[in-house]
């Protein structure tokens, strides 16, 4: 062999030299496409598999306006990591794109997920779209498509990113606003399933400082588990209520918590008035409280407490309304009303 092509056997490299494995990704995909076929719905033309998806808006729709959104799960992915528990962060990710919609009055119709890493580890990688798959299902959405990227050096071994998509429409006439909210009206709440995917950078320093083991009893079972709980969604039963209620305001508690959303909805010259005891504050966050000796306006701004979700009705409509919520499964409370606010006045108090 010459020094030449001695040279060019040497310089020889693949796309699997530099740390991107094309069949790995190519098994997920296959791996993936039963999940995928469960959350299909009839207005899918093509998914899985294209350059892009196509979705047909329902004929059932007069006068359609499409509501998107996006987020992703935050830090909690450091405690999925850390526990080698990857099967249910999916569901989180989906929930907090679809309740975000779903407070404009819009049904879930398709989801897209961006999963990225350093090297693709093609077993965590189903079992988190596996996840993703479940969320739909409980959106009632399609998992039409989304990415995933390998890229080596960018994150560290064993980690990954997660982003999603959501889309939904809403008739243009029904569509959810908050313009409709007066003094008098009243504030529901329903309950959330845990800290959803807000707050966990507070709730890993508390672990970290407090040297907390994850496996230790925690109400009958691991606090992993209560910590790992994925994100309530509350389309269907939402969903359920909206046919048969006019809803005048909805507002997702994330992070800010019940202080910061609830005036998103609201209009100029109202402000919601809570009644701090009008629900229990679960145990979780009791016990993360008293950890970390979290004040208490400060578990108010970074946790959802115990709220999930509320909702504003005429008075004349919250009977009616906590009745289906509760037939659909939904645990609610009437936490508060709204008022008229004067110059000085906060937009939400907790009294």
């Amino acid at each position: 062999m010459t020094s030449s092509n001695s040279e060019n056997a040497r310089s020889q490299l693949s796309y699997r030299d530099a740390g991107v494995d094309i069949d790995a990704g190519e098994r997920l995909i296959q791996n993936i496409k039963p999940y995928a076929k469960r959350t299909l719905r009839p207005e899918v033309l093509t998914g899985i598999g294209g350059f892009g998806a196509l979705f047909e808006i329902s004929k059932k729709y007069q006068n359609p306006v499409l509501v998107s959104g996006t987020d992703g799960v935050g830090t909690k992915l450091k405690l999925a990591f850390q526990l080698n528990k990857h099967d249910s962060i999916g569901i989180d990710l989906v929930a907090m794109s679809i309740n975000d919609i779903l407070v404009l009055g819009a049904e879930p119709l398709f989801f897209l997920d961006y999963f990225a890493c350093g090297k693709l580890n093609v077993e965590t990688a189903t079992s988190v779209v596996s996840g993703i798959a479940a969320g739909c299902e409980q959106a009632g959405c399609t998992l039409i498509g989304g990415e995933t990227a390998e890229m080596p050096d960018m994150y560290p071994p064993g980690e990954y990113d997660l982003a999603g998509f959501a889309v939904g429409a809403v008739e243009k006439d029904r569509i959810i606003d908050g313009k409709s909210i007066r003094a008098g009206d009243i504030v529901i709440g329903l309950a959330s399933s845990g800290a959803h995917s807000n707050g966990y950078s507070l709730i890993r320093r508390i672990i970290d400082n407090n040297q907390i083991d994850l496996a230790a009893d925690f109400n009958g079972r691991p606090l992993s588990d209560a910590l790992m709980t994925p994100t309530r969604i509350y389309a269907k039963s939402l969903l359920t209520l909206m046919q048969q209620l006019p809803v005048k305001g909805l507002a997702h508690i994330t992070g800010g918590g019940l202080i910061e959303n609830l005036p998103r909805i609201l209009p100029d010259q109202t402000m919601a008035v809570l009644q701090k005891n009008a629900w229990e504050v679960p145990p979780l966050f009791q016990w993360l409280q008293q950890q970390g000796n979290v004040s208490d306006a400060e578990m108010s701004r970074v946790f959802n407490c115990g709220i999930g979700m509320t909702l504003v009705l005429a008075p004349d409509h919250v009977d009616h309304a906590m009745q289906l919520l509760r037939a659909s499964g939904e645990t609610v409370w009437p936490i508060g009303e709204i008022k008229q606010r004067e110059a000085n006045d906060a937009p939400t108090m907790l009294v």
